[in-house]
């Protein structure tokens, strides 16, 4: 078992940096983001298409790069989160949460007795084949899971303070896509009214210990929010970054040709 490098930085008070991934499955993608100086990767079980199998490939891949395998898992189910934590994520992503409640039975299943109610399932792939006791592997699986929950709705920004209060949140992440549509501004992510429900969002995560976070689509974007103060985000995904790195290199070739004639 690995630290989480990601959730270490945190602690340090650094900003954690990385990408998602949603559509393909490739091994190759994580060890790219590692190669690129990502501290994690987003395996996008939400909205991605990855089975369980593939999950797991993508999240020992990243381990074995040292990039910190999160996982979105596609709604809060024990199953879900117990099945992604035992193929060997290091963090789990809650969308869509609203309710104190749920969440508070949610994050509980992050986390082995007495600290939660996770069961345990850990066996020879996820301990790297050591001699791990059993009281060495709670520990250090409490200690090093990443919970990131997300704030994507009008309804969970009216009730953050209470979203906010509930233990053991470590990241505090802002879904833009979803959240501009609930404000009203569809993919408007500079609207004044969007801009400023995150920043009060950002207040409030600074007045109960919780450190904010958010996944956009563009570097220019994510630029904005590291200035603002964000100390998770999240920028682009695998199928992004090709589709930008295509068009820019044929426009390239294109002017290369044009300027031959």
């Amino acid at each position: 078992m690995k630290p989480n490098r990601t959730k270490t930085k945190l602690r340090e008070g650094g900003v954690a940096l990385g990408s998602s991934m949603q559509q393909f499955g490739s091994t190759e993608v994580p060890r790219i983001y590692a190669i690129a100086g990502f501290d994690f990767c987003f395996i996008d079980c939400e909205h991605g298409i990855f089975d369980l199998e593939t999950t797991r490939a993508l999240i020992q891949a990243s381990l074995e790069r040292d990039i910190t395998p999160i996982v979105r898992v596609g709604d809060l189910q024990y199953a879900l989160v117990a099945r992604a934590l035992d193929a060997g994520a290091q963090g789990i992503i809650y969308p869509r949460v609203e309710s104190p409640e749920l969440l508070a039975q949610a994050l509980s299943w992050t986390r082995f007795p007495p600290a939660g109610v996770r069961g345990y399932g850990l066996s020879g792939p996820q301990l790297d084949y050591q001699k791990w006791s059993f009281a060495e592997a709670v520990e250090h699986a409490n200690t090093h899971t990443l919970v990131v929950v997300q704030f994507e709705t009008r309804v969970a920004m009216e009730r953050r303070e209470e979203l906010l209060a509930v233990p053991g949140i470590d990241v505090a992440m802002i879904g833009p896509a979803d959240l501009s549509i609930s404000l009203g501004v569809p993919g408007d992510f500079e609207n004044p009214k969007l801009v400023d429900t995150v920043l009060a969002f950002m207040e409030s995560c600074r007045g109960h210990g919780v450190l904010p976070g958010i996944q956009v689509r563009a570097l220019p974007l994510a630029k904005k929010w590291i200035d603002r103060g964000m100390r998770f985000v999240g920028c682009g995904s695998e199928h992004g970054h090709l589709l930008e790195k295509a068009v820019e290199t044929m426009a390239g070739l294109a002017a290369a040709v044009g300027g031959l004639k």
